[in-house]
């Protein structure tokens, strides 16, 4: 099993998907705009700054997904011993701690006209600003350490670390009182946000999606051809 981890095998397969996921990431995205700032209704208490939220919204929830694989495949890397998982780890890194920033900035942005302040030590908000300092210790401790495998022991360390945050920021609006609303999207219970709303931020979040993979696919591509470079037949 561990043959089809092979750099040449698994760069004959990745080195064509970029183009495909370009292509229909442009389609979705083109849909998710036009839906988001055009067909979708303003607020009835925000008004059109509710429209943020198509931006805001996908990039916390990958902000947030992102880190759970990272951390799943930290923990794998110490059960399997298989670095492959901490070269995908690496690769997604940086498209996840850029989410989170696109998150923190918009809630801010989206903050000022609904609560009146760019910035309030809230539960939500501080515990985003706490995932983005762990991707930031993650990826600076790529740029850090040149011992591979110590670097891979540190970096997944401070993934199974900081997924400890992913639950606190669930559920950091149903356990404080907090500035922040309240999930609208439940899966076991019914959702309060209306059709007309949640489309256009399904097919947002499907794009952001799409933009995730095109880039891990660009990033890892590029890490496999360092690795051919250098002569290696396995990672």
């Amino acid at each position: 099993m561990l043959k089809l981890f092979e750099p040449n095998k698994i760069f004959t397969i990745t080195s064509k998907a970029p183009k495909y996921v370009f292509f229909l990431f442009i389609i979705v995205l083109s849909i998710g705009l036009m839906e988001a700032l055009f067909l979708s209704p303003e607020d009835y208490k925000q008004s059109h700054s509710v429209r943020i939220m198509y931006v805001h919204v996908p990039s916390a929830w990958l902000s947030l997904g992102i880190f759970s694989v990272i951390a799943f495949l930290s923990l794998a890397i110490f059960i399997f011993k298989n670095k492959n998982f901490s070269l995908i780890s690496k690769s997604l890194a940086p498209i996840g701690f850029i989410f989170s920033i696109i998150a923190l900035v918009t809630g801010a942005i989206w903050g000022k006209p609904t609560w009146g302040t760019w910035w309030a030590w809230d539960a939500r908000i501080t515990s985003m600003l706490i995932l983005a300092l762990f991707y930031l210790m993650y990826l600076l401790s790529w740029k850090i350490f040149e011992n591979r495998d110590k670097v891979i022991k540190i970096t997944s360390f401070i993934a199974i670390l900081g997924f400890i945050n992913i639950p606190i920021i669930k559920f950091s609006v149903d356990w404080w009182s907090t500035l922040h609303q309240s999930s609208s999207i439940k899966i076991l219970s019914k959702t309060s946000i209306h059709p007309s709303m949640l489309i256009p931020l399904a097919i947002m979040t499907a794009a952001f999606t799409l933009f995730s993979i095109l880039i891990f696919l660009m990033k890892y591509n590029t890490e496999l051809i360092k690795i051919k470079n250098k002569g290696l037949d396995r990672l």
